[in-house]
């Protein structure tokens, strides 16, 4: 029995070839394959934009919990980079107001404690501001600067009676001087060492200046009593003059911390000073206040 052929036309070489490529396995390469994957995606995705709301809104549960644990998450690395920038700085907190930090000199006192009022004024006692050490400010019309330091006269520098007399009334304007300013070393200058009566004086002034001020003390010699040397049976030494005069005085203002005491009555009073040539000058070595002032 014969097989009748399948076409009547002759097979020739080109279709014997075009059949071995179709046969042939193809070299699927990954591009290929990812090219088709979009491509049957892209034909799958529904037409229109609430069709693909519609199809994206109904997944199964799994797919959700999947998309909910990828939110949180991000939520989370969000949050942490935020928490982490407001500590390093580089952003203020939500709803902060960012500040510009100052480049000034911060003031030499801090800024009042509790003890200032409510409105940021500094803390007042009595009409006297409160330092930041407890004790009231000393006005600046009566700083120790106005006061001008006593200088002695040049005939004071002579070994005269009358040197010796100039020479105690610049120990007095000194005395004075140093209770407006504090400034004793000048005071201690003009008298021996070991004397009780100047280093009395010195030590009230320092015990005051310690946590006070004072200012407004005056001291004027009205009258002169006596000058005359003093003999070393008396207790004093070679070439000693005593110089004893009548003074009209002030106390003026005194703080002791934030204690006012306000003197400015004028009384007189007896002032007597041993004046002793030493060393090609007058130095104060013994005084005394009458017992009567």
């Amino acid at each position: 029995m014969m097989v009748p052929p399948l076409s009547e036309r002759p097979v020739t070489e080109e279709d014997e070839e075009q059949f071995r490529r179709e046969t042939a396995p193809r070299k699927y390469t990954l591009r290929q394959r990812w090219a088709d994957y979009r491509a049957e995606v892209k034909a799958r995705r529904p037409k229109g934009a609430r069709a693909r709301a519609r199809a994206w809104l109904h997944v199964e549960p799994f797919y959700w919990g999947m998309r909910v644990t990828y939110v949180v998450l991000f939520a989370g690395a969000v949050l942490a980079v935020y928490i982490n920038g407001v500590a390093e700085g580089w952003w203020p907190a939500w709803g902060e107001r960012p500040t510009v930090a100052a480049t000034t000199t911060p003031p030499i006192y801090p800024a009042p404690t509790a003890s200032a009022t409510a409105s940021g004024e500094a803390a007042m006692s009595g009409g006297y501001q409160i330092g930041p050490d407890g004790v009231l400010v000393r006005p600046a019309e009566h700083a120790a600067s106005t006061y001008t330091k006593p200088e002695l006269p040049e005939e004071a520098k002579e070994n005269t009676e009358r040197g010796a007399e100039l020479a105690a009334e610049h120990y007095l304007a000194t005395l004075s001087y140093a209770w407006n300013t504090g400034d004793t070393q000048s005071l201690a200058s003009l008298s021996a060492e070991g004397v009780p009566f100047a280093d009395g004086h010195i030590e009230a002034i320092n015990r005051l200046y310690a946590n006070g001020w004072a200012y407004g003390n005056q001291a004027k010699v009205t009258d002169i009593v006596t000058v005359e040397p003093v003999a070393e049976e008396e207790g004093a030494q070679p070439n000693t003059i005593g110089v004893d005069f009548r003074v009209t005085t002030t106390n003026g203002v005194s703080c002791k911390e934030q204690k006012i005491v306000i003197s400015k009555e004028e009384y007189t009073i007896g002032f007597a000073l041993w004046m002793t040539w030493q060393d090609g000058r007058w130095l104060v070595t013994d005084g005394y206040i009458p017992h009567e002032n």
